[in-house]
């Protein structure tokens, strides 16, 4: 099954947001409450990537995980820096 993680980050004013996302191939389902690991996560910004919400639809063998939304610039990383660190490990931006 295609497991598609997504994340939605923003800027600690608001002024810049995205919503990215990567795709696993696993036969592990998340379930609400799971910590996801990934090398994307940038290790200047870490507050758990807790799974907030999962979508399965079975015609198209693909679940969905919507991690909880970031805020960054609170801690030790700019905004373009985090984006950057995404997409060095395989990360995408969502349209």
């Amino acid at each position: 099954m295609d497991v598609q993680l997504l994340v939605f980050f923003h800027s600690s004013d608001n002024s810049k947001q995205e919503l990215m996302s990567k795709t696993y191939e696993s036969t592990i389902r998340p379930v609400a409450g799971d910590i996801i690991h990934d090398p994307g996560f940038h290790s200047k910004f870490h507050n758990g990537y807790e799974v907030a919400k999962v979508t399965i639809d079975y015609s198209e063998d693909e679940c969905l995980v919507s991690l909880s939304p970031l805020v960054v610039e609170r801690q030790e990383i700019t905004f373009e820096e985090y984006k950057e660190h995404l997409r060095e490990n395989g990360w995408s931006s969502v349209s």
